[in-house]
């Protein structure tokens, strides 16, 4: 699946964010080795350490249904539902990646006006340790 496909459904999974506190509503979609594709957003809580970032919904989601091989995902986000700069995923998030994911994963950040910037996991997350 192409780059651009991929952030239009993470564009989409943004709409569904549950973000009254911060205002910053993000989406993500991932690319399962086997061509399906989980979609997450980001669900917040007045206490936020149980607030879930859009990347580990879709992680969750995935894993729950058996998957286990991934190969990118794209990330997107911004305030009030408009896409206002790249949202690099947080470092919780980053974990979780490379709990499933090898140093090759791709990370697209959509930006502005169809933008986006494309990184590996080994990029985002250097001198990292997994299993």
């Amino acid at each position: 699946m192409e780059a651009k496909k991929l952030i239009e459904l993470a564009k989409k999974a943004m709409e569904k964010a549950y973000a009254p506190y911060s205002g910053y509503q993000v989406g993500a979609a991932l690319l399962c080795a086997d061509g399906s594709v989980y979609c997450g957003c980001n669900i917040e809580n007045s206490a936020f350490s149980p607030t879930v970032c859009a990347e580990r919904s879709a992680f969750f989601k995935a894993v729950y249904d058996g998957h286990r091989k991934f190969t990118a995902i794209a990330v997107c986000g911004g305030k009030d539902g408009k896409i206002s700069g790249i949202f690099p995923p947080c470092g919780v998030c980053r974990q979780v990646m490379r709990e499933f994911c090898k140093d090759d994963f791709i990370i697209y950040l959509a930006g502005p006006e169809d933008s986006f910037q494309t990184y590996t996991l080994a990029q985002l997350l250097p001198v990292s340790f997994s299993l």
